[in-house]
């Protein structure tokens, strides 16, 4: 059966850019043997709210991991979807997340620089010269904390895979819930306490800058 339109929170929507708030254990995109999908969701938004009669035209511009939430960004023209991969590809996109750590960060803000290399559904953190290896860079500042716990922005300067739960868990700060990665501490749902909070960049079609935030 196909999702109702009600089971999407769009952030923002026009011709060229769909932006969807995604919850944690949802896929981004369908993957074989789970059909349900963010990407579907998002589709069948489109064809029922616009009365779109055939194939939507619809590709994800960037992916969370399924147990993150927060901004998805999906290009619903060609245009802007070359013109989204360029500016991800050029760095030009700031993307913003929140995450609730436990373990103590070196200092209130810094710059987190590991190597790591993509290895059977995780990322490992090894030297730089062995093969695979790729630098991975972020920066984060402390927001609050509560207890054992406390709550992180993260600004990420590269985009690898996993990049920022790998990070966090090599600095001593797994994220709350992600087993995966050596939390001990338990999470609400399938999801893991990460963000993607903020997103800017330039419009690819109106040329204007365009700030997007997902509520938590």
């Amino acid at each position: 059966m196909d999702p109702a339109p009600a089971d999407v929170e769009v952030i923002y929507e026009d011709n060229h850019l769909i932006a969807l708030n995604k919850p944690p254990g949802l896929l981004t995109q369908p993957a074989r043997g789970c059909p349900d999908s963010l990407e579907a969701r998002a589709a069948h938004w489109i064809k029922v709210s616009r009365s779109k009669p055939g194939k939507v035209f619809l590709h994800a511009v960037h992916r969370l991991d399924k147990v993150a939430s927060g901004i998805a960004l999906f290009a619903l023209t060609d245009k802007a979807l070359s013109r989204m991969n360029e500016q991800m590809r050029g760095r030009l996109v700031t993307r913003i997340y929140h995450a609730v750590i436990t373990g103590e960060l070196p200092r209130e803000q810094g710059t987190l620089v590991h190597f790591l290399r993509h290895s059977r559904m995780k990322s490992l953190v090894t030297s730089g010269d062995a093969p695979g290896a790729r630098r991975s860079v972020l920066d984060y500042r402390v927001l609050r904390r509560g207890g054992k716990l406390t709550l992180v922005e993260i600004t990420l300067e590269t985009g690898r895979y996993h990049q920022i739960r790998a990070q966090l868990s090599a600095a001593g700060c797994p994220i709350l819930g992600d087993t995966l990665y050596g939390s001990r501490e338990t999470y609400a749902g399938e999801g893991i306490a990460l963000h993607h909070r903020q997103m800017e960049f330039i419009h690819p079609v109106r040329k204007t800058p365009l700030q997007l935030n997902a509520r938590y």
